[in-house]
């Protein structure tokens, strides 16, 4: 079944769904483990997951909303620029899974999460400069950001691929 038919044909198992990967998005993005020099924040890791199981609607509420609230109730200054960076992050996933045939799935993934880490560290690196009023602090943060896509992507590939996540899905969602 396409997620398109999912989400019209069990509607209520899509919301739920969808609205406990943006809540996993919040409590994810809420918290982060200190390294040398800043924070690092494993939302990336349920905002992947997301966009390779759900349809580009419920992967954008999955991300950009669920880290949009996260930092709204924690740490609001850059809110928006994480509605955009990770909605846009999770959109272009599933995008690019959605396409593939069902035997490609998982380089339709590779390429998606590193398009997607790629727009969401560029987003948040303009985004800084503008929410910080200065560039300097947006590149001092660029390892972060570029570790945090990559933690992220590969937890989720492997989450989706190796462990079981993905054939359990597909039963889930007939």
């Amino acid at each position: 079944m396409q997620q398109s038919d999912f989400r019209k044909k069990q509607p209520v198992k899509w919301m739920t769904t969808t609205a406990l990967l943006m809540a996993m998005t919040t409590a994810m993005s809420s918290f982060s483990i200190p390294v040398p020099g800043g924070h690092l924040y494993l939302c990336d890791v349920v905002i992947c997951t997301a966009a390779v199981l759900l349809d580009p609607l419920g992967a954008f509420i999955a991300g950009g909303v669920g880290s949009f609230l996260g930092d709204f109730f924690f740490y609001p200054a850059p809110m928006f620029v994480s509605l955009i960076s990770h909605g846009l992050q999770a959109v272009v996933i599933s995008q690019i899974v959605r396409r593939a045939k069902p035997e490609r799935r998982g380089r339709a993934a590779l390429l998606g999460v590193l398009l997607g880490g790629v727009l969401m560290v560029t987003g948040y690196t303009v985004g800084r400069a503008f929410v910080y009023s200065t560039p300097e602090y947006a590149v001092l943060k660029l390892p972060f950001e570029i570790l945090q896509a990559a933690i992220g992507g590969a937890a989720a590939l492997i989450l989706c691929f190796k462990s079981g996540l993905l054939p359990f899905w597909d039963k889930f969602t007939r």
